[in-house]
Order: structure tokens, then sequence, then C-alpha cells
């Protein structure tokens, strides 16, 4: 009987490992292909609550290397994304003496030619002592690291 479930156990391993491995080399292959160049004209479209206007504070301040324009017409990427933000409600403010809001965002970058997406980025904040800034500073920085490692 042990050999039995010793046999099932390593046939479900080798099913999982199958179809684990092939949706990693799925997600491999529909990598987005193009670099984002260095000095690369961007626009950010409006995004709820004012958050692209953190977005573009952040990326001033992270020094991403690329050129911000005031019309989709003069860029050669399109910054688009969502953003929502869960102040501290009383309950967690007394019984977890957190006054921190919960923020959430997720920002992508496409060719505005091409209409491709090129990256994107989500961020998840449980507890967020800067709020939106937070949120739109993690959101620079990986762009930045994204555009340095490719």
């Amino acid at each position: 009987m042990s050999h039995r479930k010793s046999a099932v156990c390593i046939l479900l391993a080798c099913i999982l490992i199958a179809i684990f491995g092939a949706q990693a080399k799925d997600a491999k292959n529909n990598a987005p292909s193009e670099k984002i160049p260095s000095g690369a004209k961007m626009f950010i479209g409006p995004i709820k609550d004012g958050f692209d206007t953190f977005l573009k504070d952040a990326i001033g301040k992270k020094k991403v290397p690329v050129e911000l324009v005031a019309s989709r017409d003069q860029a050669d990427y399109e910054i688009t994304g969502t953003a929502e933000t869960q102040k501290a409600g009383a309950a967690k403010k007394i019984i977890l003496g957190n006054w921190h809001s919960r923020e959430e965002a997720s920002i992508t970058v496409s060719n505005i030619k091409s209409g491709e997406v090129v990256w994107a980025y989500s961020v998840h904040e449980e507890a967020s002592t800067h709020g939106k800034r937070s949120s739109a500073e993690a959101c620079a920085k990986h762009l930045k690291e994204a555009m340095e490692s490719k």
C-alpha cells in the first residue's frame, strides 16, 4: 500500500512540474521584447485621485532616465494606470494603533506607435506611511531598474 501512495505522489509531482514548467515557458515567451531607451519621451495620462501627479514627482525624484512631455502627441510611450487608497478605519486605529492607509497602484507603459505594453508594475502597501507618494516612488524605482537592467 505504501508503494502505491509513493507512486501516486511521484506521479502528481511530475504532473505539477510539467504544468508549472509549461506556464513559466509561456510567460517567458510572452515577455515584452522592447527595451525602453534612456531619454524616451513619456506622457502620463490622468490617473484616479491625482496619482499621475505623484508619479510625475516620483519619476523626477528617482531620476528615471525619461523625458516627461505634456502632450501624448509628443510622446513615444504612454503611462496609464489605476490607484486606490483606503484610509484606516476606526477599528484599525483603535485595535491595531495603525493610522496608515492601504495603497494599491498599477501602471503600464505602452509604445504609442505599436500599442504594445512594454512594461507593467503593481504595488500593494498594507500600511503606507506616505500614502500615494510611497506607491508612486515604488513604481518609479522599479521602472528605472527595468530600464537599466535590459
